[in-house]
């Protein structure tokens, strides 16, 4: 294990741990059933419409609310704490709000399934004088398994100058401002393989130590402090110079196209959410300078979801025009929720989970403008689901540029707390989607875990022309990790990892290929674009398998690529090539990245 301190220089990235599973009045609202059977003389007697659901309403028990007279707040934040620290594949789900105003001396740390979020239409109008704290004690000082928690819209003046979030996937820390320092390192400086900044800002120094990668939006950076192996930034003041390989800087000046996530707030006593307006060339933070641009839907708009409510609820709510609010906890599925109607907005708090039963799909959006979904889990069920989030049908055309589909912090797990099975996780087929963070996973650890025990072949397909992925992360699938069939598609940031359980060579040969890339684009695109993209493997189960590449493309000039890598974690297994059959193999167990900064 890793103890270097910043004194010994910038510390070993080591690989990642691969460690088995940690610890891990149901309210039915369906439609009416079917009608009496008829009476003499055939007459069907009329059906009864379902009773319009109403919208808004409170926000369950595992929504806390604290205002700064709340007492005992500290007391609070442990409890839920030491239920979800490691409860890596528990039940538990929180989101933890903080009306504006000042709060004095907390330290929040922040476990499994838990979102720390500010009620302000600003950060800056809920302050906290103390910590949002994530480290690693619960895994020996290892935070490559600290997933799914996130922080909100806060402002946060630490303690000691320096505030430490050592998050792994699926851990967003967005609309944030620090007044001092970001260590995203666990005490120890163990290993790390992180994570995701937005629309933040870092009044001191991002201080990376020991993460393996890291994608920053949108944001503003007093300084930023190392690189291991793949460090992007897009529209984001301060941020270091392009450097990659070394240092591993991936920069660009802006964002091309972005909006960011929904969030609640309150105005007055009424609960509202605010909707981002999207922006082109976006550069730097969306809030500092007066009321942030975007409109505003009252709680009373929105159908406030508990778990155990019925997919057939939840649909009813959207064909009467509400919105979703979907509140901390599980959702299971016998049907599809179906996202038909324009500007829709799907959000969840606390990580709320749907589990689609029977092999159905568990969201489907139809090819309508400006759906935003945003911040809940997929979980694949144990009987094998064909697709589990769709965006937009197949042969979906419109033109969506003005206003487009975004998926934001939605996550995507198969396998881990359990059986699950899908042969496709996320497919999107809308033209100029934005896919905003995601970390789609085929477990490797966890219960449920097996090459064919939670198969999954493919993790991303699109098919959606004009798609831009900022923040991609997709990892372990049985094949493909992703396929991009669209024409125009960008990629900022792409973080992999192949499956480790593959038992042999065999097992992965693609006809003539050794191995699935990581990241495919078919044959047919002649125009993509991609910007730091990193692929790694461990095939622990057999270390002498060979993957002949991490990247597979077109060879022609409109398909380009900027600062790809690949890595061996240890020598468990090797690539050969970087992309297609360009690029030097990976050196024996040196983990040392094989890179390319410019193809073709």
């Amino acid at each position: 294990m890793p103890t270097d301190s910043p004194s010994s220089g910038l510390p070993s990235p080591g690989r990642r741990a691969v460690l088995g599973a940690a610890a891990a009045a149901t309210v039915l609202a369906g439609l009416p059933g079917t009608a009496a059977a008829a009476p003499a003389g055939g007459r069907q007697p009329a059906r009864k419409k379902p009773r319009a659901l109403p919208g808004g309403g409170d926000l369950g028990p595992n929504v806390v609310v604290f205002d700064p007279s709340t007492p005992n707040i500290q007391g609070r934040l442990d409890e839920i704490f030491r239920q979800q620290e490691s409860a890596q594949f528990g039940t538990g789900r929180y989101q933890l709000l903080f009306k504006p105003g000042t709060y004095h001396g907390l330290n929040a740390q922040i476990g499994f399934y838990t979102s720390i979020s500010g009620l302000g239409l600003s950060p800056d109008d809920t302050t906290i004088n103390g910590d949002i704290t994530v480290d690693a004690g619960w895994f020996n000082g290892n935070a490559t398994q600290n997933f799914w928690r996130s922080a909100e819209n806060l402002a946060v003046v630490p303690v000691n100058g320096t505030n430490r979030w050592a998050v792994s996937q699926a851990a967003p820390f967005r609309r944030m401002h620090v007044r001092g320092n970001l260590n995203l390192a666990p005490t120890g400086y163990g290993w790390s393989s992180g994570g995701y900044i937005a629309d933040s800002r870092i009044d001191g120094q991002v201080q990376p130590y020991s993460q393996q990668q890291w994608y920053t939006r949108d944001s503003a950076i007093g300084g930023w402090l190392n690189g291991v192996w793949n460090m992007v930034f897009s529209g984001v003041e301060g941020a270091p110079a392009q450097g990659f390989p070394n240092p591993p800087y991936t920069t660009l000046n802006t964002t091309p196209v972005s909006r960011e996530k929904p969030f609640l707030y309150l105005s007055g006593n009424e609960y509202r959410v605010f909707l981002p307006e999207k922006r082109t060339n976006a550069r730097g933070v969306t809030w500092g300078s007066g009321t942030p641009r975007g409109t505003s839907l009252p709680l009373t708009r929105f159908y406030v979801a508990k778990p155990g409510v019925s997919a057939a609820t939840l649909n009813q709510a959207l064909s009467e025009g509400l919105h979703l609010l979907l509140t901390p906890g599980i959702y299971y599925l016998d049907r599809p929720i179906r996202v038909d109607r324009a500007d829709t907005v799907v959000l969840g708090l606390g990580y709320a989970t749907l589990i689609p039963d029977n092999g159905v799909t568990a969201l489907r959006v139809a090819d309508v403008d400006g759906v935003r979904l945003a911040g809940f889990l997929i979980d694949a069920g144990p009987v094998n689901s064909p697709t589990l989030l769709e965006i937009g049908p197949a042969g979906s055309s419109r033109d969506h540029s003005a206003n487009p589909t975004t998926v934001q912090d939605v996550f995507i797990r198969i396998g881990g707390a359990g059986p699950g099975k899908a042969t496709t996780s996320m497919v999107v087929n809308s033209r100029h989607t934005i896919v905003d963070h995601t970390w789609v996973w085929r477990a490797d650890h966890g219960d449920g875990v097996g090459w064919e025990t939670n198969r999954a072949d493919y993790g991303v397909v699109v098919n959606g022309h004009d798609v831009l992925a900022t923040g991609l992360f997709v990892e372990h699938f049985n094949k493909y990790d992703v396929q991009w069939f669209g024409e125009r598609g960008r990629t900022i940031f792409f973080q992999n990892e192949k499956a480790y359980d593959a038992p042999n060579q065999a097992a992965i040969q693609n006809g003539s290929i050794k191995g699935y890339a990581a990241y495919r684009v078919g044959d047919n695109v002649t125009s993509h674009e991609g910007w730091g993209l990193g692929s790694y493997c461990y095939y622990n189960v057999d270390p002498t398998i060979v993957q002949h590449h991490g990247f597979a493309a077109p060879n022609r000039p409109g398909v380009r690529f900027h600062d790809l890598l690949v890595v061996s974690l240890g020598g468990n297994g090797q690539y050969e090539c970087v992309i297609n059959d360009t690029g030097a193999p990976t050196s024996g167990t040196s983990t040392v990245p094989s890179t390319i900064v410019s193809y073709p």
